[in-house]
């Protein structure tokens, strides 16, 4: 049996998903969440074969999402499933250890070709992308390999910082010290190689996904 996590936002795009993919696969078992938190709770409770991961759910934004799935469960592949096709977006998703990335507008019988391959082993990424990815600059490659370094918590501060709150909003709604979240910007300075927060949000703005 081929266990399969549909993890997206927006339930009339999950269920016409999984019942698109239905017919390809005889014996696969579709599980749905719309969150970070219920992917996780899910995959808790059943393994899965491979997930297809939306950039944009709830707890997942800015990659938050893959990160904390590859570092929690690094054996199961991903494939991303995003309406963010740019070339930055795929060039990060790729360096962040997903196995595939796959447009929403893809049709339903690429998205079943893209999930056997993944399930085999190798990677899949729409026609024409990985020699796009092969021209990627080496500012922007620089600049993946900088924010990979980032730990879920602090893309999440980055996250707030870009939406304009200062360091007491970003404690609030974090549940955590300011000073927890004045360490958290010294070290997003720190391994980004930046000097202030305007730059950081700018960074941001480039490996946007929203």
């Amino acid at each position: 049996m081929t266990r399969i996590l549909v993890a997206d936002d927006h339930p009339l795009f999950r269920e016409a998903l999984s019942g698109a993919l239905l017919p390809f696969f005889d014996d696969a078992q579709i599980d749905e969440a719309g969150s970070l938190d219920e992917a996780l709770q899910a995959l808790a409770v059943n393994s899965a074969d491979l997930i297809l991961l939306d950039l944009n759910m709830p707890g997942g934004e800015y990659f938050n999402g893959l990160i904390t799935i590859k570092e929690t469960y690094p054996d199961i592949p991903v494939a991303v499933i995003s309406a963010a096709e740019s070339i930055e977006v795929v060039a990060q998703v790729m360096s962040l250890g997903a196995q595939g990335f796959i447009p929403k507008s893809t049709p339903t019988k690429d998205i079943a070709q893209a999930i056997m391959t993944i399930r085999a082993g190798k990677t899949w990424l729409p026609d024409g992308t990985q020699e796009e990815l092969d021209e990627v600059d080496e500012e922007l490659k620089f600049l993946l390999q900088r924010f990979r370094e980032l730990t879920p918590k602090q893309i999440q501060v980055l996250t707030y910082l870009r939406a304009g709150l200062m360091n007491k909003q970003i404690a609030h709604e974090m549940n955590v010290t300011e000073a927890t979240i004045k360490a958290h910007i010294s070290a997003i300075l720190r391994k980004l190689e930046i000097n202030t927060r305007t730059q950081a949000v700018l960074l941001m703005d480039r490996l946007q996904v929203s």
